[in-house]
């Protein structure tokens, strides 16, 4: 019995007069991600006229609208988001093939890019017992990431609503509690309630949270009257930093718990109160499927599951 290689490629090969132009579909991808013509062609080197009539060629191609154009602003439509995440992985399992291409037999190397609040106080502890013959890069970042344009092999994050595309494995769920030093808490006479507006820490928590867990929410669940001030007190731009803040008694914070968990432990920090803020959503790994048997990938997510 032999092989009728025609028939093979009549049958499962790829119709490459049926593929959008490559060109079009990285328009596409830079200017979904960076919601601009004018700072996609400025990744790419090019006019923003030029990438959007790039991207007009892959509308007439697919016979849908993919943006919304508001002026100097672009807004992905119903048919856009759904083609945005499948081009994304396209790309990344490109740059992924590559990559392990150019790497050959030579040691392999790990790009892992990680929320600004699970970096130092999380992942750290937890990276110094990985045992793997293995560089690993650290990239502290805030979401979306694109992970074929930079490379990147690993995400931890809050959530995965933002890479529906991709393998995603739950790490632990966490709850929102307010903390401050040992010593500030000494002087917390009259509790949370009696605290002066200036003492309250605000976290400006970034794209991963889909809730913003304000000290009016917490206000809220702990039927307290007492509003806090937003506009008073110090803000700060991620958790890391307002654990930081709490430990050295600027006030208190509302954080984590399992992230500021080594700081508790320790005795930096103390729980102010019992009432805690659930996160609805768990703090998970996010790898593309291309990478999914890469074997230091492997080895760092079992490990870091296993010591969640």
């Amino acid at each position: 019995m032999g092989f009728i290689f025609g028939e093979h490629k009549k049958n499962y090969g790829v119709n490459m007069q049926k593929l959008p132009p490559l060109n079009a579909l990285r328009a596409f991808e830079v200017a979904a991600r960076t919601g601009s013509f004018v700072q996609a062609g400025a990744e790419l080197g090019v006019t923003a006229a030029a990438v959007s009539q790039q991207v007009k060629t892959l509308e007439t191609h697919l016979g849908k609208q993919l943006f919304q154009r508001q002026g100097n602003r672009i807004i992905l439509t119903d048919a856009g988001r759904t083609v945005y995440p499948r081009v994304e992985q396209a790309f990344s399992d490109i740059a992924s093939m590559s990559a392990m291409i150019r790497e050959g037999q030579t040691r392999a190397q790990l790009v892992v890019s990680v929320l600004p609040s699970m970096a130092e106080l999380w992942l750290m502890p937890r990276l110094a017992k990985f045992q793997a013959d293995v560089s690993v890069e650290i990239r502290v970042e805030d979401d979306p990431v694109a992970f074929s344009r930079e490379g990147v092999d690993l995400r931890l994050t809050y959530g995965a609503a933002l890479y529906p595309d991709f393998v995603v494995q739950a790490l632990f769920t966490d709850q929102i509690v307010p903390v401050c030093s040992p010593a500030f808490l000494l002087q917390l006479i009259g509790g949370i309630t009696a605290l002066p507006d200036n003492r309250f820490i605000h976290t400006d928590w970034g794209p991963a949270y889909a809730a913003r867990h304000s000290w009016s929410a917490w206000m809220a669940a702990a039927r307290l009257s007492r509003f806090s001030d937003p506009t008073q007190g110090l803000r700060v731009a991620h958790v890391s930093m307002a654990i930081a803040a709490a430990r050295e008694g600027i006030g208190v914070a509302l954080v984590p718990e399992r992230i500021a968990a080594g700081e508790i432990k320790a005795g930096r920090l103390a729980i102010a109160s019992d009432i805690r803020l659930e996160l609805p959503s768990p703090y998970v790994l996010i790898y593309p499927n291309a990478l999914a048997r890469k074997k230091p990938l492997a080895a760092l997510v079992a490990h870091l599951r296993a010591c969640a």
